[in-house]
C-alpha cells in the first residue's frame, strides 16, 4: 500500500502554490485574452471598486491564513481531514482553472454583467457539462483549502455558495438575453455539477 506522508508544512506550500497558479493563470489569460472592448474602458462606479477589493482582501487573508494561521481547528489528529480536503481543492483548482482556459476571450470579470459583440457562447469541453465550471471550481478550492487547513471556517463556504448562486442566476440572465441557443444550451447541461445540478 502507498502511503502519503505530506507534513503539514509540505500540505501549506502545495495549497499556497494552487493560489498562486490559479491567480497567475488569471493574470496572464487577462492579459493576453482581453477583448476589443476592455471593461478598463467604462468608468468604474463605487460598487466595481468595492467587489474588486473584496476579492483582493478575500484572496489577501486565504494566503497568510494558508501559510501562517491555524483558526478554528476543527480535529486534533486532522491528517485524514487534510488530505481530503487537498484532494478537493486540487480538484478545485483543476476545474476552475479549465474553465477558465476553455472560456479565453469569452471571459469577463463577474462584477461586469455584460456580454461583448466579439463574444460566443462556449459549449464544448467542460461547459459541454456544466455552464458555470469555473464558480464550481472555485467553491471546491475554498471548501478543499479550508478542510486542508482544519479549519472551521469551512462554514463560509454556505454563505459563499449563497453568493455564487444569486451571482450565477444573474449572469444567467444576462446570457439568456444575449445568446438565443442558451435555452436549448440550459437543457443539455447544468449549472454546477454534472448530471445532477
Amino acid at each position: 500500500m502507498i502511503q502519503i506522508d505530506l507534513t503539514p508544512d509540505l500540505y501549506r506550500l502545495l495549497l499556497f502554490g494552487g493560489l498562486v497558479l490559479h491567480k497567475l493563470v488569471w493574470e496572464v489569460l487577462k492579459k493576453t485574452d482581453t477583448p476589443s472592448q476592455s471593461s478598463t474602458d467604462q468608468p468604474v462606479g463605487k460598487l466595481k471598486r468595492a467587489v474588486k477589493a473584496g476579492k483582493s482582501l478575500f484572496l489577501v487573508f486565504l494566503v497568510i491564513q494558508t501559510l501562517f494561521l491555524e483558526i478554528f481547528p476543527i480535529s486534533g489528529t486532522p491528517q485524514l481531514l487534510s488530505l481530503v480536503g487537498v484532494i478537493i481543492y486540487v480538484a478545485g483548482l483543476t476545474i476552475a482553472i479549465t474553465g477558465r482556459v476553455k472560456l479565453g476571450k469569452n471571459w469577463a470579470n463577474l462584477e461586469d454583467y455584460q456580454v461583448l459583440s466579439d463574444q460566443h457562447l462556449v459549449q464544448n469541453g467542460i461547459y459541454r457539462y456544466i455552464r458555470h465550471p469555473i464558480y464550481t471550481g472555485d467553491v471546491l478550492l475554498i471548501l478543499g483549502l479550508e478542510l486542508a487547513l482544519n479549519s472551521w471556517l469551512v462554514l463560509l463556504v454556505i454563505p459563499l455558495m449563497l453568493v455564487v448562486v444569486r451571482q450565477t442566476l444573474e449572469e444567467e440572465k444576462v446570457l439568456q438575453t444575449s445568446f438565443p441557443e442558451y435555452a436549448e444550451y440550459r437543457k443539455n447541461s447544468k449549472m454546477f455539477i454534472p448530471y445532477i445540478i
